[in-house]
């Protein structure tokens, strides 16, 4: 029986666990592998131990860097700072029309050049006028200095004589009509010839004072004070002809040194006043960066004292300079310069002038400067 069952349970398959559930017959599943580890994960410690060996070199570094800017651990100063020119903004004397600008943004320009001019369509007649005027009152001075002329002299006595003439007339018609009554009673002459005579005597009288005065003031000449007045108002027509002449040099807009333009302001057309400039000048020297040095320090510098100058821009090609100008007020150390524990320090500014004589160095540029702790010289 047992047999029989076994048998159906063959040919139906039950009964045999390993053909029934092939499943069940496999071989287990294995393992899953376990999951690699990252870089980082297994040179974790490496990492966190190579950081904090930079930060300490870093560190280091920084309290070389500011030991050597304080002059404590090398016989050095190390500064830094910012390139600093001179700026000018040019601009006319006169409000009047502006004819042309003669340069443009980026030249160069020297002393003494022209940079624009202003319109002078009524300044030049103005000035022809005032030269006329001087030239006449000019030729008014010279006159009272020559004073009178030979042939206003003998003018003078000429009319001298005719006078003396007329009197010496008048005086003898008077005294024979003075005779002539005297001895007729009256009878003779009438009492109105007689006046008429005597009134003809004053006249030639009083015409030969005033040729003898006039004679007189031809012979000493002009007054003193006539000279004084004509003079007086000669300066004041060369005075009023320098100003139009000074009007118009100032017409013209000259470089007052050697400089780059930086901007051109105005243009042709436009009006002009002192208040607006027409060109803004950068001027290429003196140049000079501007650093700050530290109170400790101020003690180990002095005026004169030569400098190295490095840029970022010619970091193979030092300038050279020398200590220029040190502040003598003390003031917080400028946000645009130093690290934010340094800004509440008080520094001292100073100026390290450079020798720029191709004119690389530009408005701003950050600089290094290096100055070399020697003694400063003895003070005679």
């Amino acid at each position: 029986m047992h047999n029989l069952e076994d048998m159906e349970k063959a040919v139906s398959g039950e009964g045999d666990e390993n053909v029934a559930n092939p499943a069940a017959t496999a071989a287990p599943p294995a393992t899953p592998p376990a999951p690699t580890r990252s870089f980082f994960d297994r040179y974790k410690g490496f990492i966190i131990v190579g950081i904090v060996i930079v930060a300490a070199v870093a560190a280091a570094f920084e309290f070389g860097w500011i030991g050597a800017k304080s002059g404590k651990n090398r016989n050095r100063l190390v500064l830094y700072g910012n390139v600093d020119l001179r700026q000018v903004d040019l601009a006319f004397n006169d409000s009047e029309r502006l004819a042309e600008v003669l340069v443009q943004e980026g030249a160069r320009v020297t002393r003494g050049q022209i940079l624009a001019r202003l319109d002078t369509s009524r300044l030049t007649p103005e000035t022809a006028t005032a030269a006329a005027v001087v030239a006449a009152q000019q030729a008014v001075v010279d006159r009272l200095h020559h004073g009178s002329r030979p042939e206003e002299i003998a003018q003078s006595r000429a009319n001298v004589a005719s006078a003396k003439a007329d009197q010496v007339n008048a005086l003898q018609q008077w005294t024979r009509l003075a005779a002539l009554t005297t001895l007729t009673t009256g009878r003779a002459v009438s009492e109105q010839d007689l006046e008429a005579a005597k009134a003809a005597l004053d006249s030639a009288q009083a015409h030969l004072a005033v040729a003898d005065q006039a004679l007189e003031l031809a012979v000493i000449g002009p007054r003193k004070e006539d000279i004084a007045q004509g003079e007086a108002q000669l300066r004041a027509d060369q005075a009023q002809l320098e100003l139009l002449h000074r009007q118009l040099a100032d017409a013209e807009l000259v470089a007052p040194g050697d400089a780059v333009v930086r901007n051109r302001l105005l243009e042709p057309g436009e009006m002009v006043s002192p208040q607006r400039p027409v060109l803004d000048l950068a001027i290429t020297d003196p140049k000079w960066v501007r650093a700050y040095v530290s109170e400790p320090d101020l003690g180990k510098i002095h005026p004169g004292m030569k400098a190295s100058i490095s840029t970022d821009g010619f970091p193979d090609r030092p300038f050279s300079g020398w200590v220029g100008f040190i502040s003598s007020v003390a003031e917080f150390t400028p946000k645009a310069v130093e690290t934010v524990e340094l800004r509440s320090s008080l520094v001292y500014e100073i100026r390290v002038f450079v020798r720029d004589p191709q004119d690389q160095l530009r408005l701003g540029m950050p600089a290094t400067v290096l100055l070399e702790l020697n003694p400063a010289p003895a003070k005679p």
